[in-house]
């Protein structure tokens, strides 16, 4: 997290920091980042720099933390059209809406995407606290779904976890890299045919996981 040197900045100035960054992990990733480009792209010294944060990690690390707040307060205030969805309903609102935000902050969201995901960070240690609240938050999911008998029972949750944690990488990867060539990404993302591009990759990873028909009828004692 950043000293408190840089809290005390008037917030114009942090800002400037703060976006400097963003370019440069975006542009560059975190491996290539150079503190050089973003002192000259923010207009402070080296040394001030190294007042404010102890590395480009450090610096990377908050804006994590910034992201994660505004995607909490964004959720807050965003919920889905149904309280009947079952889980892939819900978990298709919840990559949809993901894309919203995204797209309302698409360089900050390809800065992300270049470091955790294209560089692998997000399996490393260093974001072992994001990753650990989405797989729990995935899990009870799943294991509610299997409850409900929405979801075949032979299905190992943690596999499931993996499936539908890298699908949603996946598609996020997808959408950002395709919605920064667009000139307005917002009305790409809101588009029929990016929404029905995302329908057809969640359609895959749902018929892997539901309970099929004949199942469900066994499970019920049927037939």
């Amino acid at each position: 997290m950043p000293k408190q040197t840089f809290f005390n900045l008037p917030e114009e100035k942090r800002e400037k920091i703060v976006n400097a960054a963003v370019d440069e992990f975006a542009d560059y990733g975190l491996e290539n980042a150079s503190t050089n480009r973003i002192v000259e792209n923010s207009g402070i010294s080296k040394g001030s720099f190294y007042q404010y944060f102890e590395d480009k990690m450090d610096v990377f690390q908050y804006l994590m933390d910034i992201v994660s707040k505004e995607k909490t307060a964004y959720f807050k205030d965003n919920h889905p059209p149904s309280n009947q969805l079952d889980m892939f309903g819900y978990f298709r609102w919840m990559i949809k809406a993901g894309m919203e935000f995204n797209s309302a902050y698409p360089r900050m969201a390809q800065a992300v995407s270049r470091v955790l995901l294209g560089e692998g960070l997000y399996y490393g240690k260093n974001f072992a606290m994001y990753r650990e609240k989405s797989t729990q938050a995935l899990a009870m999911m799943i294991q509610q779904a299997i409850q409900r008998g929405e979801v075949d029972p032979s299905v190992d949750v943690d596999l499931a976890v993996m499936i539908m944690e890298t699908w949603s990488n996946a598609i996020s990867s997808y959408i950002i890299s395709e919605g920064m060539k667009q000139k307005d990404i917002m009305k790409w993302v809101r588009s029929a045919k990016t929404q029905e591009k995302i329908d057809k990759l969640l359609y895959v990873m749902e018929y892997g996981l539901r309970k099929t028909e004949s199942q469900f009828i066994a499970s019920n004692g049927k037939g």
